[in-house]
């Protein structure tokens, strides 16, 4: 092979570092190389990871083989053991060109592989500039990075450190520069977005800075936010909600859990009043809005009937898009310490609230049909709704916004067709 080629696991914010590393290795003159970004949310994903490396070994066997990524940071050692790895670069190292020129030889030991640095001694995140996010038609910028809260569950502020937020004009100038290349919609992303601007002068918060994109750049069609935590949620998102047809009516909650006592043990910082007080409060201001959600099923200690209470919180949110995990025990994490549930019982009840989901998914398309709605045209023969709802749209021009009427679904997917052109 020649060039760089580019393997990412994980979140939204995985996807746009993965274009900021791509530009940074060619800088620095890299070639022959594949960077594989990796995720460590679960012990899948770096199950995955772990396969993508060997995969990829195989199938180029002269090219240097870097891997990077939360996972790299929190478990380095376990990828620097492997015969196919030859360097590994910590979430820090991995967006600076200067790592790519001091790459080490082939054939050197687990220990010279590493360059990865203490992720907790990170106090800022510079802002990063690209023109381009291969493969997307949305645009993703980084608005925050880190963590300060310690959910028993998660590894991830090990591997990506304490929360640091972006300045705003910086992320103006990215989005300014990213539409000003022809994208329509921007997602603003981070690890913990919502808590964005706490560590900045004047404590600017997401829900301004997303009013400060959209009045500074008119261009801006589309504006969304990725996953969010709504007990953090500031008046000025609750604006956006209620005001501006710009900001898509879809939100993708961090919900984890609908028990109690399960979210009192899992450290968060909601209740399962909490999490419906909120859906209610979006809905009174925005009808349509349509709510994904990430739920864990298993978590240690939790019965049958704590289970119940999470399938009834998606039944009465009505939530259209729910991403299921099974609790997976993550080294070094509180929750790995308490009783453990059977692993058979854990993919019982994760099977079963995804047909909860499943179910709810399709009330959400039957709900659909008739509807008219914008289209932001994907590359894949699909598209997405206003509310995030994917639609086939084969033969479209991608990037494009396209008005069209919801006729069906088949379960999976919305069908349309063409509407007559109105303001977007």
């Amino acid at each position: 092979m020649s060039g760089v080629e580019v393997i990412t696991f994980g979140c939204r914010l995985n996807t746009y570092e993965s274009e900021v590393m791509r530009a940074e290795a060619e800088k620095a003159g890299l070639n022959n190389a594949v960077l594989i970004n990796t995720c460590a949310v679960t012990g899948e994903a770096v199950r995955q990871a772990r396969h993508a490396i060997r995969r990829a070994r195989r199938d180029n066997p002269h090219a240097r083989i870097i891997v990077t990524g939360c996972a790299a940071q929190t478990e380095k050692h376990t990828f620097a053991d492997m015969a196919e790895v030859d360097a590994v670069l910590g979430n820090e190292e991995k967006l600076k060109s200067a790592s790519y020129r001091a790459l080490p030889d082939f054939g050197v030991s687990a220990e010279e592989k590493l360059r990865v640095n203490d992720i907790m001694s990170v106090t800022a995140t510079a802002p990063q500039m690209i023109r381009h996010i291969d493969g997307h038609v949305r645009a993703f910028i980084q608005v925050q990075n880190g963590c300060d809260h310690r959910c028993t569950f998660c590894i991830i502020p090990y591997g990506r450190g304490n929360s640091r937020s972006v300045p705003m004009g910086a992320i103006v100038d990215q989005a300014r520069r990213l539409v000003e290349s022809g994208y329509r919609e921007v997602v603003l992303t981070g690890v913990d977005a919502t808590s964005y601007g706490a560590d900045l002068p004047g404590t600017p918060t997401l829900g301004l800075l997303g009013k400060t994109l959209l009045k500074q750049i008119p261009e801006i069609r589309r504006l969304r936010l990725s996953s969010i935590d709504s007990i953090e949620v500031d008046s000025h998102v609750m604006d956006l909600i209620a005001d501006e047809p710009r900001f898509m009516p879809h939100l993708h909650l961090s919900l984890q859990h609908g028990d109690d006592m399960i979210l009192k043990r899992m450290k968060r910082r909601h209740l399962r009043a909490d999490a419906l007080r909120f859906v209610n409060d979006v809905r009174r201001l925005r009808p349509e809005m349509s709510f994904g959600a990430d739920m864990i099923a298993g978590f240690p200690t939790e019965t049958e009937e704590m289970f119940a209470n999470t399938a009834s919180l998606a039944e009465e949110c009505g939530i259209a898009h729910l991403h299921v995990f099974p609790y997976s025990p993550r080294p070094g994490t509180p929750a790995a310490r308490m009783p453990q549930l059977d692993r058979a019982l854990v993919k019982d009840r994760a099977a079963r609230l995804r047909a909860v989901g499943q179910r709810l998914n399709q009330a959400h398309l039957d709900r659909m049909v008739g509807t008219r709605q914008w289209l932001l045209v994907e590359n894949n023969g699909l598209a997405h709704t206003e509310n995030f709802t994917l639609v086939t749209a084969p033969d479209l021009t991608p990037r494009e916004l396209v008005p069209v009427t919801i006729t069906g679904h088949n379960g999976k997917h919305l069908h349309m067709q063409l509407a007559a052109a109105e303001a977007a």
